[in-house]
């Protein structure tokens, strides 16, 4: 909510910036909307200045926020104004170059704010990461990476596109795009050839994934009273078998559980369930191999941890001057939103629409835990999205406004107040319609049927 209403803000500030500057009349500036319920007008909190034109205030309704500028149709459909003679203090009196300013100011406020987030994130903490040419393990592969030529244990290097940097999306991307992989194979570099068109979607979402770190199955710690520990598990200990299957890594014994768990939701009984949860493990104790019987808790947990990536390998940590921090952040916030564009078109296939997201995933972006870090970097990534989200050409978002501001600046012609007003109600239907969507989607998600 802190870094909504952060963004929200500071976005109807750059349309209320412009407006202000060109001599607009700003009516309304609210945070959140506030659609009046009954004889109360919706407004938690409001205020209106001495010999100023402009109420402000806080709507009760969290999805998003609006400036009501004179002299303009927008998402108010204030039609009465509309009727009335033009002044010369409203929107529409004003040049198109100057409306377009307006119109664009919240979008530029945003990828601006990012840009400057980024460039100050790397300034205080700099950029802390593990390369992935340091991952001397290497990799654990799923089988339609496998069928591309790749095995596990292969250290990745890099693609016709570059050298990996970090283990990210990007590393994913670049395997999605690229028509050469560079890697380490038994200490030898090779290079294999991929096809460039790999529907980067499907390697993300897929169980296992196309690619991940491969990880020790060796344990670090045992929890206390847990199944573990009851059958004598301890640090040090190399699971090597669950269920007579053979297991080379945590990745895999994390695969077998997973196998348990579709089991689980099979289970008609408890005795069926118990029968799942019942399971025989193999594994490594001071160069002695051991098996022994466990019943795992209902949720299929076991009871021991290995250690993480950061725990296996050293983190590399980039240090950044202020001056420095300022182009490498531009160069950071671009390539993010590059990244975005580009993962766009996956939006329109039918697995595109099911990865949407409202409320509760922009939510699970978030640590349950506060971090200043994460909010900075979470909150940069989100007033990306609400830059590039707001300049698409869909009427009732302001790329739709600069789209009919464009065509009037070309043609000389304003669009009619009618075709204005109709597009909008077009345009917010459209609006409503993708939020009941990614909404409907998290809720989905929630109850487990996506």
């Amino acid at each position: 909510m802190l870094a909504i209403g952060l963004l929200v803000l500071l976005h109807e500030g750059g349309h209320f910036f412009f407006a202000k500057l060109f001599g607009v009349r700003v009516d309304k500036f609210y945070l959140f909307f506030d659609p009046s319920i009954w004889k109360w007008d919706g407004s938690l909190f409001k205020f209106k200045p001495k010999n100023s034109d402009t109420q402000y205030g806080v709507g009760w309704l969290p999805l998003g926020g609006y400036c009501k500028i004179a002299g303009m149709i927008d998402e108010s459909f204030d039609t009465e104004q509309m009727k009335q003679p033009e002044q010369p203090w409203e929107f529409r009196a004003k040049p198109a170059w100057q409306r377009l300013l307006i119109m664009i100011g919240g979008v530029l406020v945003n990828f601006l704010l990012a840009l400057f987030i980024y460039a100050m994130i790397l300034f205080h903490w700099g950029d802390t990461y593990i390369p992935v040419k340091d991952m001397t393990l290497g990799m654990k592969f799923n089988t339609e990476a496998k069928a591309l030529g790749f095995k596990d244990g292969d250290i990745l290097v890099g693609t016709d596109k570059g050298e990996f940097k970090d283990f990210s999306a990007d590393l994913y991307r670049d395997l999605s795009e690229a028509t050469r992989v560079d890697l380490i194979r038994d200490g030898k570099q090779m290079s294999l050839q991929l096809p460039g068109d790999l529907n980067l979607l499907n390697m993300l979402k897929a169980e296992p994934s196309f690619v991940r770190p491969l990880v020790p199955a060796v344990i670090d710690s045992v929890m206390d009273n847990s199944p573990a520990s009851e059958i004598g598990l301890q640090k040090g200990d190399k699971i090597l078998a669950l269920n007579g299957k053979p297991v080379d890594s945590y990745n895999e014994f994390t695969e077998q559980i997973g196998v348990l768990e579709d089991m689980m939701t099979a289970a008609k009984s408890q005795a069926d369930s118990l029968k799942i949860r019942t399971a025989t493990i193999v594994f490594e104790h001071e160069a002695a191999t051991d098996t022994a019987t466990i019943t795992l808790t209902p949720d299929l947990k076991v009871g021991f941890f290995v250690k993480t990536i950061a725990g296996i390998y050293k983190p590399y940590t980039r240090e950044y001057g202020f001056f420095e921090s300022i182009p490498a952040g531009i160069k950071y916030g671009w390539n993010v939103l590059a990244g975005y564009v580009g993962d766009m078109k996956y939006v329109f296939t039918a697995d595109g629409a099911k990865s949407l997201g409202g409320f509760g995933a922009i939510g699970s972006l978030f640590p349950p835990v506060w971090d200043w870090y994460l909010f900075w970097k979470m909150t940069a990534f989100l007033s990306i999205i609400l830059a590039f989200m707001n300049i698409l050409p869909i009427p009732a978002l302001d790329g739709g406004h600069v789209l009919f501001l464009i065509y009037e600046m070309i043609t000389r012609r304003k669009p009619s107040e009618t075709f204005m007003i109709r597009a909008e109600y077009v345009g917010f239907g459209i609006l409503i319609l993708l939020m009941v969507v990614a909404n409907l989607n998290d809720i989905l998600r929630w109850l487990g049927y996506m």
